[in-house]
């Protein structure tokens, strides 16, 4: 029985698209494990976001040189959005490596291997490596398989719903390397959420790479109602599911009726992870995201009422092209303003082929790290201050099983996306519980269960 190994880099799109490799192998009689040093088959499923995750992945397969020449007979493959972007070229310096896959090729990964695998046993080793990064959708590239690969007791699972994106961002090579926005209907996403729950299943996340655009194209308003607010009220009628969250979504996205639903269904999680990028209107413009530091505070404004207890959290680039001093002190003020509930920050790396890598005023890695940092200390204080609030408080939370620093407690989260770390009996993952917030330590929190 073949066996493989699987290590996904980047988003939970990323990790919806390994489940599903990882799941038509396992209906081939593969057998999934955990080192790669085990495998006869490693795949490194991709991030070409940024450059730090391209290089992780490369750095990765480099390292597995010394495993190719002791077991020449493994299978080595680059899959995902780094394969999508550079396709052949990734073969260069890296004699091992046999297959390379996009991200509309997905629903074949198991195809490749089985051949591969074949001819490397007959010692066929012709044309042995390949390269799989059409752009064009197949197929079968759009859906998600029905039938998910669930750990004993998982209580969350993603669903994707959309895939691509028609947005175009100055910075950003999703469009390229996922393709153009095409969403599944609401109900086949509605009968994947009903399996899941059946099978366990408590809260499901909503996956997009601009998730509230949802359907825009394919399907049409109904009572003054979005495509993805009309999935939303589907998806929270299913009996037996607690939780929905939804990732990520854009500012423009965010209507009145996305709001009305933030505001009348109890199932939608009280977290919104919101991208704001800039806080400056001048780098907005030049980022291509249509809308202001204005709009984007209103807009936040507008989510809290709607939703009091709410977490909002965000991203935020800094050290984009042109982006000077004033720029960042927009930025920095704003993100001071909010008061987020924690946020990703991110220095601007250049990707191929992205309108802002030709910029002529690429701004020096030395100030993309002060501001980084300087700005990673407004957004740690603030994520601080949420936690300490919650000390002494009462709150639901989802048990996820054992903790990954320390497998003798517990953690789950809260509604609000905050991790708990508890001490009880294993057989409680999978279970909705209260607990008594003790302690905030960082990002995390520390409480006792209340039964």
């Amino acid at each position: 029985m073949p066996k493989f190994y699987i290590k996904t880099y980047g988003c939970q799109m990323n990790e919806r698209d390994s489940e599903q490799v990882a799941h038509s192998l396992l209906e081939r009689g593969y057998e999934a494990v955990a080192n790669e040093a085990e495998a006869d088959v490693v795949l490194l499923n991709t991030c070409s976001v940024r450059d730090m995750a391209d290089q992780k992945a490369l750095g990765k397969m480099g390292m597995m040189g010394s495993l190719a020449r002791r077991r020449p007979e493994v299978v080595f493959g680059f899959l995902g959005c780094m394969a999508q972007a550079r396709g052949d070229s990734l073969f260069a310096g890296l004699p091992h490596l046999d297959l390379v896959v996009g991200t509309q090729k997905f629903h074949r990964v198991a195809d490749y291997v089985e051949e591969l695998l074949e001819k490397k046993r007959t010692r066929r080793m012709d044309d042995l490596r390949f390269s799989v990064s059409d752009t064009a959708e197949e197929t079968g590239s759009q859906g998600t398989i029905r039938e998910q690969n669930l750990a004993p007791q998982q209580a969350t699972a993603f669903v994707s719903i959309m895939q691509g994106c028609n947005m175009h961002c100055t910075f950003c090579i999703v469009p390229r390397t996922r393709g153009a926005e095409r969403s599944r209907s609401i109900g086949e996403i509605v009968r994947e959420v009903r399996e899941l729950v059946a099978r366990g299943v408590k809260e499901v996340t909503l996956l997009g790479q601009i998730v509230n655009l949802y359907g825009r194209h394919e399907f049409s308003k109904k009572e003054n109602k979005s495509p993805f607010v009309q999935l939303l009220e589907e998806v929270h009628a299913v009996d037996g599911l607690e939780r929905v969250r939804f990732t990520s979504p854009h500012p423009i996205g965010f209507r009145d009726d996305l709001i009305q639903a933030l505001a009348t269904l109890p199932k939608l999680a009280e977290h919104v992870h919101l991208p704001l990028q800039s806080g400056s209107d001048r780098i907005l413009r030049a980022m291509h995201r249509p809308y202001t530091a204005e709009k984007y505070f209103g807009l936040v404004q507008q989510i809290r009422a709607a939703r009091p207890e709410v977490a909002i959290t965000t991203d935020v680039i800094v050290g984009f092209p042109g982006e000077d001093d004033n720029d960042y002190g927009w930025t920095r003020d704003l993100v001071d303003r909010i008061q987020f509930d924690n946020a990703f920050i991110f220095r601007y790396s250049t990707r191929a082929g992205t309108p802002a890598a030709l910029h002529p005023a690429q701004v020096p890695e030395r100030v993309k790290e002060e501001r980084n940092q300087d700005l990673l200390r407004v957004v740690d204080a603030s994520a601080h201050r949420a936690n300490d609030r919650l000390v002494g408080a009462d709150v639901e939370i989802l048990c996820e099983g054992p903790s990954r620093n320390n497998a003798t407690r517990l953690m789950g989260r809260t509604r609000t996306n905050k991790i708990v770390v508890f001490e009880d009996q294993p057989d409680r993952a999978g279970q909705l519980m209260r607990i008594k917030i003790e302690q905030a330590n960082g990002f995390s929190l520390y409480g006792t269960p209340l039964v």
